[in-house]
């Protein structure tokens, strides 16, 4: 991850997508823009519909480099897990074309990076969020969300970065 890059971060759900919008060098990390994505009731057909054409949307005004989304867990509600699964593939798909690579975090691996603990609640990531970023507007809590996603992409890169090159090194030393 070197210079800058602009990463979109996704919180999906089939009635509400976060998504978060920074610039981060590895170190320091901007908020470019954060929102939540409402879909209306109705077939679930319609819902990801809007989910993939929002997101498109955003990927063509904001141009991300990278693209982090928060992965599915498995709730106690198949149901509720596979429409999940179904928002997080419109938002996902509707990056295609862009360009930019895409990551996938587990939620324990976002509250970890960005609050140092896996089993944080929700408002102290917000709060994190809000620190981080230096934003002092109160964030809805699928946006903050979606930037948690997004500053766990910008902390983890680049060690996850230098720890390939390491191995691409070992690999080498080694024929």
């Amino acid at each position: 991850m070197s210079g800058i890059t602009r990463i979109l971060g996704i919180d999906p759900g089939s009635r509400i997508t976060g998504f978060g919008i920074i610039e981060s060098d590895g170190r320091r990390s901007v908020h470019v823009a954060s929102g939540c994505i409402r879909t209306a009731a109705g077939a679930l057909p319609s819902r990801l519909q809007t989910i993939f054409s929002d997101v498109q949307a955003l990927v063509q005004q904001y141009q991300p480099g990278a693209v982090a989304v928060e992965q599915v867990f498995m709730a106690r509600n198949a149901d509720s897990a596979l429409k999940l699964g179904q928002a997080r593939a419109a938002a996902i798909c509707a990056t295609f074309g862009s360009g930019a690579e895409i990551f996938e975090y587990a939620a324990r691996a976002v509250k970890q990076a960005v609050v140092g603990a896996g089993n944080a609640e929700k408002a102290q990531v917000s709060h994190m969020v809000a620190v981080l970023l230096n934003h002092r507007k109160a964030l809805e809590v699928d946006a903050a969300d979606a930037l948690a996603v997004a500053l766990c992409h910008a902390h983890t890169q680049p060690l996850n970065e230098r720890l390939a090159g390491a191995r691409r090194l070992v690999a080498g030393t080694r024929r």
